[in-house]
């Protein structure tokens, strides 16, 4: 995952591999969604780690139910705004079909895990990476970002670096 350059919502070039040696958690999110709400808890997960070692991911995706319709302006203001976050945000990104963005492309394939490969269903999946980019985890929408076993996995991994 660590070797993809993705635009951040600002429009400028990240490339992943600065998140090496990083517990990461990435989101596909949705400004207009049921899980919308998660915004909250995905931003204290962040609060509670990023000292640790651990980063959220977000990266806005409007191919479900079109509900994230808004600009990189837009977006950036409203999870602001609503959810005070300030973890790193992304441009908008085909997470499913045609035309999915390689990073998704590589998220979801057999290459990243087996277990957890297959299209994404809706907004707020949630992949936990390792601190070199492997997946470990996924979680669906339903799943709380503060549920404990997303708080589990998430400390699992944080811990492994420190052993």
């Amino acid at each position: 995952m660590l070797q993809f350059t993705m635009k951040s919502l600002q429009g400028e070039n990240v490339d992943l591999a600065q998140y090496q040696g990083k517990v990461l958690l990435v989101v596909n999110v949705a400004s207009e969604c049921g899980y919308t709400p998660q915004y909250k808890g995905l931003q204290a997960l962040y609060d509670r780690y990023a000292q640790d070692g651990f980063e959220v991911l977000g990266f806005p995706c409007n191919q479900f139910g079109r509900q994230e319709p808004g600009t990189a302006d837009q977006i950036a203001t409203f999870c602001q705004q609503r959810y005070g976050v300030t973890f790193p945000m992304f441009e908008k990104v085909h997470v499913n079909g045609p035309h999915q963005c390689d990073l998704y492309k590589y998220l979801t394939s057999k290459d990243a895990h087996a277990q957890h490969a297959g299209p994404i269903q809706w907004n707020f999946e949630k992949f936990l990476l390792t601190r070199d980019g492997m997946v470990v985890a996924r979680f669906k929408s339903h799943v709380a970002p503060e549920s404990q076993q997303v708080v589990e996995a998430i400390e699992r991994e944080l811990a492994k670096a420190s052993e």
